[in-house]
């Protein structure tokens, strides 16, 4: 007997769970499935954590300025820790290019109603006591962005979503997808469902779920990694992203989270495609050297763990969030470039509101810079 369900979300993690818990709110009946053990245990768990409405277009600071909402207001409403802080994100530059390619997307920003304003050179020192100034000519500073942990939230967000109705199925794989007239059915290796909708929140798999249904996504993950010291008493505020690049890297960014350790990770150029999740010897000197460089107070910290993890990225840096041309119903959260936990709440309720045909007109104008059928060939300024 065929298990229906009015939505099947494919993939639990920092997209499919907050979606699951949109639709669930909605009262609408929800299945998620997962080839992985319990929710998170595919990129979700290898996020550092920064949570910033800090972008240069319109659908993600939309996006990003609901998700804050999200975090920042969770421990309140419902009694769960999931180690928010608001303590901003910040972009010094130390070079005249970069403080006018700052300035003027601090314009664009500001545009948007982000709370985001340029501080000199002697405000940032005060900010974040102790770092590099020399050639530092400024930085912008966004105080409303945060952190939170990723283990804690998906599984306070998992919790809710179970205690509003939503279903999960972990190790549980899909093998094949089927449209048969205005229902779909989903065939997995241990059973066979049915829904009106699908979402495609598989991050890493998303292209080869896309093919079960001959759909074409430009999704291919890249690998990063990351790193955490050991907890120490609080000595800056914001997250610090440098941008300035080097030759074997691009930007890197660290922060001190709730209970004061600092995470961390770099960029490296060229990029890394594929899913090698081995942690590797290039990483920890590479990424030390840059940090103590810029911030001297680093430098007798000790580092507990590293590991790596994977981007999957879009051709221009923006999400794809869609519903499919050719397949109504078939619904992508996919191509999250790294961002899915800062993301996915923000997400979650746009995607609920998609099904439940309840898109306001700025919902409309989010979607159509996520759309998979846009031009590709701009670029995310602050990926």
């Amino acid at each position: 007997m065929m298990n229906n369900f009015d939505v099947i979300v494919i993939g639990a993690g920092s997209v499919g769970v907050p979606t699951a818990l949109a639709l669930a709110e909605k009262k609408l009946k929800v299945l998620v499935i997962d080839h992985l053990s319990s929710p998170g245990q595919g990129q979700n768990k290898k996020a550092i954590g920064g949570i910033r409405a800090t972008h240069s277009d319109f659908g993600k600071i939309r996006i990003s300025q609901q998700s804050i909402e999200i975090f920042s207001s969770w421990k309140e409403k419902y009694g769960m820790d999931i180690g928010w802080i608001s303590n901003g994100y910040s972009f010094p530059a130390y070079s005249d290019q970069d403080e006018k390619k700052l300035k003027d997307l601090l314009k664009i920003q500001k545009s948007f109603g982000l709370n985001i304003d340029w501080i000199s050179a002697e405000e940032y020192a005060k900010l974040v006591p102790g770092i590099n100034e020399e050639n530092l000519k400024g930085s912008t500073y966004s105080p409303d962005d945060g952190s939170a942990s990723p283990l804690l939230t998906i599984n306070a967000f998992y919790l809710k979503s179970l205690e509003l109705g939503a279903e999960y199925k972990f190790r549980e794989k899909v093998i094949d997808l089927k449209k048969v007239s205005n229902s779909f059915n989903v065939k997995t290796d241990k059973g066979n469902y049915a829904c009106k909708f699908i979402i495609n929140a598989a991050g890493n798999e998303a292209a080869e779920i896309g093919k079960m249904l001959n759909i074409e996504l430009p999704v291919v993950p890249d690998s990063h990694e990351g790193a955490i010291t050991e907890p120490v008493e609080r000595f800056f505020g914001p997250m610090i992203v440098d941008m300035r690049p080097s030759k074997d890297s691009a930007n890197y960014y660290f922060y001190q989270n709730n209970e004061g350790q600092i995470i961390f990770c770099i960029t490296p150029t060229p990029p890394f495609y594929g899913t090698d999740s081995d942690s590797t010897s290039w990483f920890l000197p590479k990424v030390a050297k840059r940090m103590v460089a810029l911030f001297p107070k680093l430098a007798n910290l000790k580092v507990r763990r590293t590991w790596r993890g994977q981007y999957p990225m879009s051709p221009d840096g923006f999400p794809i969030v869609s519903n499919t041309k050719e397949i109504h119903g078939f619904i992508q959260a996919v191509g999250m470039c790294g961002q899915g936990f800062m993301l996915g709440p923000g997400l979650g309720e746009l995607i609920a509101r998609m099904i439940t045909d309840e898109l306001s007109e700025d919902d409309h104008r989010i979607l159509k810079s996520f759309e998979l059928y846009r031009d590709f060939s701009g670029m995310e300024q602050f990926k």
